[in-house]
């Protein structure tokens, strides 16, 4: 359902010529192949998964409305990884990191496919997760330092082009091959890629470190990640009702200790994980804000919709995952206009108003009976899309415009934690929502479960547009300028 493109830890920050490797011409040709690879592995996997979840379901003997962890462990592995890529990289070299994240993919995806339960597979969608989070921040780091200021924003622009192909084929891609061959193949498609990508990588790959004693805060990490997987195994945990409200109570005072003690922590620390002094920053503070509570909502489509439309309206999964591609035109479509309307409107007017449609959008899906048309289907979800990239692009330009070199890449590395994070808890928070509602209700009556649908994209809406109220604090003219705007464009 979306087509945003997580930016890297350190982007924005080019290294001078003099530190900058000299590359040979075929790896300069063919480095950013192996990155646009590595994108769209990671973006066609996270949405190939959706439209398979019904069919998944059956063969494990599952109830299809609880097989959000699937979804959830691997979004949340992605979280808590990304801060430790970019020092990972930069100790054991570039080359060796993308080589190990192709592997463990694969691998990943292999154990995906020969999972006999819903457990083994969240444990190998962990697995997969690894080497998801390592994939895409390292490939950037590369591309970063290998590249000419001059030449960086053409071989961005070349390599997140496969990262909005993928969402574009996954859910079609996914429910073609559950109708059609297996469930099954969305995991195996995956490992003559990774071969591919680990003979190129190999080939092509320059080895760069960064510099020798570079510090990294453990510490820190150890407390934030903690915290982050402690709050969010507490808030599925209600949701689910499999561990005592007690034990998720316990759980939830714990994480938000650690992430109290990583805050004290990074107080008092030379080299935090992410410097407190990101939160001087007033468009950072609330455009991170402002991420949280809007994709809370945003960020549960892509796992609720592809439900909706099998387990409610009786579509096949081929059905399903050909009527999720309006919404990645619809998306792609606005790209092409956000930067303009941000200039004219500014980001107060516009993310106010955006926030607020977002949220009647995704409320309105409570509309959508049972015997909706295809057209009016399209419609909807192609407005969706549109409203839906315009937020993307209008809050992550807001969050990180301001930051300097000295903040750009903890802000960045802190951004993408949260995008990863708030799609998990959105995830996490649908399922809850859907399960509260449908309860008493059986699982194969899809006409019985459409009123339980429309309550939780209610909600879910509410949330979302609840944002607004954060996005109001910003200043009248905030991004007007045609030279903030230009220099927020990260999308």
């Amino acid at each position: 359902m979306s087509t945003e493109v997580p930016q890297d830890a350190a982007a924005g920050v080019i290294p001078p010529a003099a530190l900058r490797p000299v590359l040979d011409p075929a790896t300069r040709r063919y480095l950013p192949w192996v990155v646009a690879l590595a994108f769209f592995m990671q973006t066609l996997d996270t949405t190939i998964l959706n439209t398979a979840l019904p069919g998944m379901a059956r063969d494990l003997g599952e109830n299809p409305l609880r097989m959000q962890s699937a979804v959830v462990a691997y979004l949340l592995t992605v979280a808590l990884l990304i801060p430790a890529s970019g020092w990972l990289a930069d100790r054991f070299g570039t080359r060796s990191i993308f080589l190990w994240a192709i592997g463990l993919f694969s691998a990943g995806s292999l154990l995906c496919a020969l999972a006999p339960s819903l457990q083994f597979l969240v444990m190998a969608r962990v697995v997969q997760g690894v080497g998801g989070a390592l994939l895409v921040p390292v490939g950037r780091l590369v591309v970063l330092r290998a590249f000419p200021k001059a030449e960086f924003l053409s071989v961005m622009t070349f390599i997140t082009l496969p990262g909005l192909v993928g969402p574009l084929l996954g859910p079609t891609l996914g429910g073609v091959l559950t109708q059609y061959a297996s469930w099954h193949w969305i995991f195996l498609l995956n490992l003559p890629v990774g071969l591919v990508g680990g003979w190129a990588c190999r080939r092509y790959m320059p080895q760069l470190k960064g510099p020798a004693g570079a510090r990294f805060d453990w510490g820190g990490y150890a407390l934030f990640s903690f915290g982050l997987m402690l709050l969010s195994l507490a808030l599925q945990g209600f949701g689910e009702h499999v561990v005592s409200a007690a034990i998720c109570l316990l759980m939830l005072v714990a994480g938000v200790a650690c992430m109290m003690s990583y805050w004290l922590h990074a107080s008092r620390t030379e080299t935090p994980l992410f410097s407190p002094v990101l939160f001087a920053v007033p468009t950072f503070r609330i455009g991170l804000m402002g991420n949280i509570f809007a994709r809370l909502g945003s960020g549960a489509t892509p796992f609720l919709t592809p439900l909706f439309l099998q387990v409610g309206l009786g579509f096949t999964p081929s059905e399903a995952g050909l009527s999720m591609i309006p919404a990645v035109l619809g998306a792609m479509f606005t790209k092409t206009l956000a930067i303009r309307l941000i200039r004219w409107a500014g980001y107060r007017r516009v993310l106010i108003v955006n926030t607020l449609l977002l949220g009647a959008l995704i409320a309105s899906f409570a509309l959508i009976p049972r015997d909706v048309g295809h057209v009016w289907l399209a419609i909807h979800l192609g407005t969706f899309g549109m409203v839906n990239s315009m937020q993307f692009t209008a809050m992550n330009t807001l969050t990180l415009g301001d930051l300097d070199e000295r903040t750009a890449s903890s802000g960045n590395s802190l951004l993408a934690v949260v995008m990863q994070l708030s799609m998990s808890l959105g995830v996490a928070t649908s399922s809850a929502f859907l399960l509260m509602f449908a309860q008493g209700v059986p699982r194969t009556d899809g006409e019985a479960m459409v009123p339980a649908f429309h309550a939780t994209y209610l909600a879910l809406g509410l949330m979302a547009a609840m944002a607004a109220f954060i996005f109001h604090q910003l200043r009248r003219d905030e991004g007007t300028s045609d030279e903030k705007s230009d220099s927020r464009l990260v999308e």
